[in-house]
Parts: C-alpha cells; sequence; structure tokens
C-alpha cells in the first residue's frame, strides 16, 4: 500500500513562516472549546426564554455540535494544546469521548487520502448523484432518519440479534455511552425543570441540524476529487464560507480542508492564515477550492 504523495511545507513557507504556522497555543485550543460550549449554552439560554428563537437555536446548537468534532479533530492531530496529556483529556471530557477510536482511522484517512485504503472512500466515492437523491438524503438527515440509523438502530439489532454482540461491540460501546450520557443530561434539566430544554435543545439538533451539516461538511471536502491523485493540491477541496455560512454550517475553519490535508500540522485557527499565504503566492489558482458550499452541492448533485 503506497501512502498518498504529500506536499513539502518548504516549497510554499519560509522556516519562520513555518514555524509560526504550526506553532502550538497554550490558551487558543482551550478558547475554543469554552467558546463553543459558551455558544451552545447561550442558544439554549435564548430558545428556553423566547421559544419563537427555537428553529435558529437548532441551527446554532447543531452547528456547534460539529463544531466540538471539529476540535476533537484537532486533538486527535495533537493540535489543540501543547501538552499531550492536556489535549487528550480537554478533548475527550470537552469534546468527544470517541478520541481513541477515532484517531487511528483518522490518520490512516490522511495516510491514504482518496485511495483504497482510506477509511473515508465510501463518503466521497458515489458522487455525482442525482438532485432528487441529494434532496432525499438532506430530507432524511432534517428529519431524523440518518440520527437513528446511525445511534439508535444498532442498539436495536444487537439486543434482538445477540450473535453479532460482540462483532460489534466497539459501536455498541459508543452507542450505550450515548445513551447514558444523554439520559445522565435529560436528568439533569429535569430536575431543574427544563426537560424540555435538553429534548429540543440538545438532541432536537443531534437529531436534524448536525446529521445535515456533517453530510454537506463530507460533500464539500472529498466528493469529485478524483481517486489515486498524485497531486497533493487537489486531494481535498476548500471551500470559501461567508459570515452565515461559518455560523451555521461550517465552525472553526473547517472550510479550509485542503489546507489541513497538506499542512496536518497546522492548528485550525491557523489554517486562513495558510491559505492567505497560498493565494499571495499564487498557488491557490492550482488548488481544489470552490467559491460556496452551493456551487459544491451544485457540483455533487448536477440535476
Amino acid at each position: 500500500m503506497a501512502v498518498a504523495p504529500r506536499a513539502d511545507p518548504a516549497e510554499f513557507f519560509s522556516a519562520d513562516e513555518w514555524r509560526e504556522l504550526t506553532a502550538r497555543s497554550r490558551w487558543r485550543g482551550l478558547w475554543l472549546v469554552a467558546h463553543c460550549w459558551g455558544v451552545i449554552g447561550l442558544a439554549m439560554l435564548v430558545g428556553t426564554l423566547w421559544p419563537v428563537t427555537l428553529p435558529l437555536a437548532v441551527m446554532v446548537i447543531g452547528t456547534r455540535q460539529l463544531g466540538l468534532f471539529i476540535l476533537m479533530h484537532d486533538a486527535a492531530h495533537g493540535l489543540l494544546h501543547p501538552n499531550r496529556r492536556l489535549n487528550d483529556a480537554v478533548a475527550r471530557w470537552f469534546c468527544s469521548s470517541s478520541l481513541g477510536e477515532y484517531r487511528p482511522y483518522h490518520l490512516q484517512h490522511h495516510r491514504y487520502v482518496q485511495q483504497a485504503e482510506d477509511p473515508d472512500l465510501g463518503l466521497s466515492a458515489p458522487f455525482p448523484i442525482a438532485r432528487a437523491s441529494l434532496k432525499r438524503k438532506l430530507l432524511r438527515d432534517l428529519t431524523g432518519q440518518t440520527f437513528y440509523k446511525q445511534r439508535l438502530a444498532p442498539l436495536f439489532a444487537a439486543a434482538t440479534k445477540r450473535s453479532k454482540l460482540r462483532a460489534d461491540s466497539q459501536e455498541l460501546v459508543r452507542g450505550w455511552r450515548f445513551v447514558i450520557g444523554n439520559a445522565l443530561g435529560f436528568a439533569v434539566f429535569a430536575i431543574a425543570g427544563l426537560s424540555w430544554t435538553w429534548v429540543l435543545l440538545w438532541l432536537l439538533p443531534m437529531a436534524t441540524w448536525l446529521p445535515l451539516v456533517t453530510r454537506i461538511r463530507n460533500i464539500a471536502e472529498h466528493a469529485l476529487v478524483g481517486r489515486d491523485q498524485p497531486d497533493p493540491l487537489r486531494q481535498a477541496r476548500t471551500t470559501q464560507a461567508h459570515l452565515i455560512e461559518r455560523a451555521l454550517l461550517a465552525p472553526y475553519w473547517v472550510n479550509y480542508h485542503l489546507e489541513h490535508h497538506l499542512f496536518t500540522q497546522v492548528p485550525c485557527w491557523k489554517l486562513p492564515q495558510a491559505h492567505a499565504l497560498l493565494r499571495m503566492r499564487g498557488v491557490t489558482a492550482r488548488m481544489e477550492v470552490q467559491p460556496g458550499y452551493a456551487t459544491v452541492l451544485q457540483l455533487a448533485a448536477p440535476g
């Protein structure tokens, strides 16, 4: 298995620029985790006090739930904090408890991106698809069908097919961890007389908006990117995102996905700086960059 060709940072940046781009911060990653939870808490408060804002609150919270995963992803690369133990502890306790399983899976994705050994290849391989097919997928996301299939169906299947229990043990552990964690969260809010807040402003975003933005993110990152791509500048996609897209679809600079693949040791908050330097040197003209998420979806489902 040959690894995917990689970019040499020295071809694009000076030694001082590379040192600045890859410098670990002792506070920035922790601040982003706190910011993410702060936005979630504020949106839950606003949605509770003014129920008319519930639709917007669901979108904001669902996007920040994706944000927690994005920050856990940075931690998988050891970028959230220079102290590795603190990096992992913060990610496990405040972003996602699945860090241990995710890290080797994700590093394999980087090693073999868009090759047969890439574990994420199935997310991009089906595209382009018919527009009607994409609409059905997005509808399943928004109506909770994707959430049920991914989160709850494995638990019900295991309960009826005990012979699969051992084979699916890791998936079941994740499933029960999810159920128990949310049951505890519901209990805490119920004691405070706010059980409906947990259901409508935590579980509902997770069951609807989060699957939707996760699907759009996956499409934008690698759909229609060539298999076995020899040019590192064409192995993933960067999507330009305006303010509303960053707030409701692509938090914490996740849209700079090609820069992340090119330079995996650059923290998420430095990716815009890397992109600006590449643009200044005319490199972005050779990169897979699209002007917005609507454009990417039109390419992925042309008709």
